[in-house]
């Protein structure tokens, strides 16, 4: 019996977790991306198994709305943590390389479009925010937020997308919280991240 509460008790292997990058005293760092952040005090790592069915289930919604079907075979999962299943956040890498000059903002401001028609599609009542500059750590992101609504109108979840196209890579960040203690948490985390680009 106490053989199995050790077992049950084991924690994960946060290293495990992560296509790219290193976790070590509750900092990530990506060789990639050029990237270090610091996880908030509170949080736990999401699991690989999790990520892959968060990837999974958007990928899903995206090729119901559109009826087309999506690569995301070099999508890789970097640093994910989470309060609990509101109040999330993600960050992902994929290669790109822009075959004529604006072609990834046209990407981006694609995939904006893509998720809010998503969201209509699933019966989803939702808004969105117009797509801004936001610097971190010197590095211009596009930055926007969706604001998610339940049945009586109100906010249950809100959204925050960040984007960059760095070191031949299309880095994303989301934000996902239902509160602003969390909100406020995660936001500060990932805006004292630190980069160091080539």
């Amino acid at each position: 019996m106490v053989f199995i509460s050790f077992i049950a008790c084991k924690e994960i292997d946060p290293n495990k977790q992560i296509d790219e990058g290193k976790i070590e005293n509750d900092t990530y760092k990506s060789e990639e991306i050029g990237w270090q952040m610091s996880i908030p005090k509170g949080y736990e790592i999401v699991t690989k198994s999790e990520s892959e069915k968060i990837d999974e289930r958007g990928l899903q919604a995206m090729q119901e709305t559109t009826g087309e079907t999506y690569d995301i075979s070099e999508l890789k999962n970097l640093l994910s943590f989470k309060k609990n299943r509101f109040n999330v956040f993600t960050s992902t890498s994929e290669p790109f390389i822009e075959k004529y000059d604006g072609e990834w903002i046209e990407n981006n401001s694609s995939l904006k479009k893509l998720i809010y028609l998503t969201y209509q599609n699933q019966g989803i009542k939702s808004d969105s925010t117009k797509t801004q500059i936001e610097k971190i750590d010197g590095l211009d992101f596009q930055f926007y937020e969706f604001n998610l609504y339940g049945p009586e109108n109100n906010v249950v979840l809100n959204q925050r997308f960040y984007s960059r196209l760095i070191n031949g890579f299309d880095f994303g960040v989301n934000i996902n919280s239902n509160n602003e203690n969390e909100k406020k948490a995660m936001l500060n985390a990932w805006k004292n991240s630190k980069f160091s680009t080539e």
